[in-house]
């Protein structure tokens, strides 16, 4: 038997209702703040994502899936969703676009090669979003209140919003050789990784998961310390527009994030919830101001968040909300062969209006198709057989009041959907029984 790869899994469809419902919710936050999907390729050419999310990261150093296709051009596929994001950009001329800032999200599978675990596998997803064009502090409030709004619209409670600068390049580099030189004293109270990591990349022990309450990285130069006048004003200023939303936020000043790319402002939104474990990060992001310009584009400054789609549903699980109930307007039952071949021109009527409808395929007597109803859960039932198609008529069971009605195969679908109207306008969106139909 073949069986999924490691680090894969597969979405059943008793799991992909709740996938859809989140992704509804993203796309209606998302046209709130004006921001448009964009779908980028889910390979690359590898010198992107080494180039952009750096060669020095472990995402590039140990995670990335790299090959050579038939042409032995080397590939790899998407760890992260920006790189391409601003490949896009860049190949496609937008940063001319009169209409600036570009605001873009994008919804996919993104792929490294780590240890599989709770919420996190080799194959995940990811919700990301990207504002381009901009050097305004108001875009980096902007889209931190956007990353908040769409957890509030999820419903998600105990959120803390973390925030920190690391600057512009001058600032950035000045820091890292203060962090490097103090690193450098402590070496040996490191782990083994960050051992290496701080001669190449001295930034990334600050975001190293083992040695995270560590005193030596606690007591470490924080970047804030390194901002010239003109990034720690940009900072304050994200700060005053975050309060003026009436954002709560907490400055974590050993915050960096984990990707090369970054400058200024950085972010992380956290949720204290069971199903989470011991990372409680759901997503974040920050500024990026030279990646276009790193990547052969022009000076385009850029600010940007992404979520794991698998973390948010993990949250979800925590908050116990209500699962998207599956229901069927109709289930047909249908008896004799002139009726099956009537029923299914009547199923494809009343789809094409819109209502959910299902029937038996196995050809199984009246008491079997009853029970197959029974299992889908319709909230009518339509029975038509060879004497009800002579008659051109269709008996209707309303499974909620257990009514049943004959009415006129051309009057079928408006008397189920005046009856749908009918029980929504009754309960007027507040009913605990009707569930989906109240709105």
């Amino acid at each position: 038997m073949i069986t999924k790869i490691k680090g894969t899994y597969d979405l059943l469809p008793e799991q992909t209702a709740a996938w859809q419902q989140l992704e509804e919710v993203i796309a209606a936050v998302s046209k709130l703040y004006h921001f448009q999907e964009i779908r980028t390729p889910i390979f690359e050419a590898s010198e992107l994502f080494h180039r952009g999310v750096g060669d020095t990261t472990d995402i590039v150093k140990k995670e990335t899936y790299d090959f050579l296709d038939r042409g032995d051009r080397s590939v790899t596929l998407r760890p992260e969703g920006t790189a391409g994001v601003v490949r896009s950009i860049i190949e496609n001329k937008l940063y001319s676009s009169p209409n600036l800032p570009l605001k873009y999200y994008y919804i996919g599978p993104m792929f490294r090669y780590e240890r599989p675990q709770k919420g996190r596998q080799r194959q995940f997803h990811q919700f990301g979003a990207e504002a381009m064009g901009s050097f305004d502090p108001r875009l980096d409030a902007e889209v931190i209140g956007y990353a908040v709004t769409l957890l509030k619209a999820l419903r998600l409670e105990n959120v803390k919003v973390k925030i920190n600068s690391l600057g512009d390049k001058a600032s950035k580099l000045s820091y890292r050789t203060t962090l490097q030189a103090y690193l450098s004293t402590q070496v040996e109270g490191l782990c083994t990784d960050c051992q290496h990591r701080y001669l190449e990349n001295p930034l990334r022990v600050l975001d190293c998961k083992v040695d995270h309450d560590n005193p030596i990285l606690i007591n470490a130069p924080k970047p804030l310390k390194s901002l010239n006048e003109a990034d720690q004003l940009h900072f304050n200023q994200v700060l005053a527009y975050l309060d003026a939303m009436g954002i709560d936020y907490i400055v974590d000043e050993s915050l960096v994030r984990g990707l090369d790319y970054y400058t200024h402002t950085v972010f992380e939104l956290e949720a204290d919830l069971p199903t989470l474990g011991s990372q409680a990060t759901l997503g974040g992001g920050g500024r990026y101001n030279d990646l276009v310009e790193s990547l052969d584009g022009p000076a385009f400054p850029a600010v940007g968040f992404a979520f794991g789609m698998e973390r948010l549903l993990l949250a979800l699980e925590s908050m116990e909300q209500k699962k998207p109930a599956s229901y069927t307007h109709v289930f047909m039952i249908a008896l004799g062969d002139k009726a099956s071949v009537a029923s299914m021109n009547l199923l494809t009527k009343l789809r094409h209006g819109g209502l959910i409808c299902e029937t038996d395929f196995f050809s199984r007597p009246l008491k079997g198709q009853f029970k197959q109803a029974e299992r889908v859960n319709p909230k009518f039932i339509l029975i038509l057989g060879d004497d009800e198609l002579a008659q051109n008529v269709v008996n209707v069971k309303n499974t909620k009041t257990g009514t049943q009605e004959t009415v006129a195969l051309e009057e079928v679908y408006r008397y189920i959907v005046d009856a749908i109207q009918s029980e929504a306008h009754q309960c007027s969106g507040h009913c605990s029984e009707c569930e989906d139909d109240c709105e």
